[in-house]
């Protein structure tokens, strides 16, 4: 059994993984952390819309906003609005920039590419 790491849906999973039979098993508090994350992502909330002076505001549920802050450890509070598709928004709470986008998604690249290497070995 070999040490790894394996990236589901953007969560690093601590696993150990038998070089023989390719099981893996995952680290039991990562494992609950990804769940926890499933269980919010399945789950509709319903929020109501209100005038803020000239604005409209709508409230993040706080089990949201608290499962984020644990995550990240530390939560701007500045969040990106984005109007993604009709009747669609979209707030993203850690902003980056375009070329952070495009370091992030090569270290995420070269993170896999070491992922299958450690695996295979």
């Amino acid at each position: 059994m070999k040490k790894a790491e394996v990236i589901k849906n953007g969560f690093v999973l601590r696993v150990v993984a038998c070089s023989e039979c390719n099981e893996k098993i995952i680290h039991p508090a990562d494992e609950q952390e990804y769940n926890k994350f499933i269980s919010l992502k399945n789950k509709e909330f319903r929020v109501k819309m209100r005038l803020v002076g000239n604005s409209y505001a709508v409230s993040i549920p706080k089990e949201i906003v608290l499962f984020i802050r644990e995550q990240e450890k530390i939560m701007n509070d500045m969040v990106r609005l984005c109007f993604e598709d009709f009747g669609r928004l979209s707030l993203n709470f850690n902003e980056m920039t375009n070329l952070e986008k495009r370091n992030h998604l090569h270290d995420k690249e070269v993170r896999e590419a070491e992922l299958r290497r450690k695996i295979i070995k």
